[in-house]
């Protein structure tokens, strides 16, 4: 499963900016809506596009992998009897 980590890049980013970094403060500068960004960061495994993951890596000043987060599928393998790919 994908996981956005914008949650954490706000926390982290607050911390190194010395300021609250807030959800509109994001939407102004990446254009994503405020709705849009609630939304990633709300669900576990919302789909994004491209475009958005590099306007949040361009705000963050980050590389893609501090955004995104990959967790195993297993668990939910075990669940529904589907075998994970193997590659």
């Amino acid at each position: 499963m994908i996981q956005l980590q914008i949650k954490a890049l706000i926390a982290s980013r607050s911390m190194q900016w010395g300021r609250k970094v807030t959800i509109n403060e994001i939407a102004q500068a990446t254009g994503i809506s405020r709705m849009t960004l609630n939304r990633m960061m709300r669900f576990e495994a919302y789909s994004t596009v491209t475009d958005h993951l590099d306007k949040l890596c361009e705000f963050f000043e980050c590389e893609v992998q501090e955004l995104v987060k990959r967790t195993s599928n297993k668990r939910n393998c075990f669940v529904t009897g589907i075998e994970p790919l193997r590659g």
